[in-house]
């Protein structure tokens, strides 16, 4: 006689918390990843106001790639560092890989690029917006591509 093994359901083998038994997680998150972005976003124009005398003012004539470099390196650094951005330290929550741990450098560069392709297509990022609003764990595009989820940060 041969027996079935047990299967767990499928948020407990994912990782990460469950939005329905553990729901104190993912509130407000969605609110909270927003204004971590718009302080991200400031933090990489300041950067990029302090690169330009290193690059003797040209960088004006290419400020959009730069933009691009800067935010991306910053993102990837912080990430892949602390798994969350300064913004998101900043608003109490973090950005956890599949199995519920830190990102790392790999998943975080992956995480990063994922960002980057739906900022540039707009309607991408639309989608993307619309699932963090829609979802359980508040995960958009990128998010659901690679497993992750953002939570707030455990006490």
């Amino acid at each position: 006689m041969t027996t079935r093994p047990f299967v767990r359901p499928a948020s407990v083998l994912h990782g990460l918390p469950d939005p329905v038994r553990e729901p104190e997680f993912y509130e407000g998150v969605t609110t909270k990843r927003g204004l971590a972005w718009v302080v991200d976003a400031s933090l990489t124009f300041l950067l990029c106001l302090l690169a330009l005398p290193f690059t003797a003012f040209t960088a004006l004539f290419w400020w959009p790639f730069l933009w691009l470099m800067v935010g991306f390196l910053y993102r990837w650094a912080t990430l892949s560092g602390g798994s969350a951005t300064w913004g998101m330290r900043l608003m109490g929550i973090t950005l956890r890989a599949r199995d519920g741990g830190r990102l790392d450098p790999a998943t975080a560069f992956a995480h990063v690029l994922g960002y980057s392709v739906s900022m540039a297509v707009f309607p991408l990022q639309l989608v993307s917006v619309a699932l963090m609003i829609v979802l359980g764990r508040g995960q958009g595009l990128t998010d659901l591509a690679l497993g992750t989820a953002v939570i707030n940060k455990p006490a």
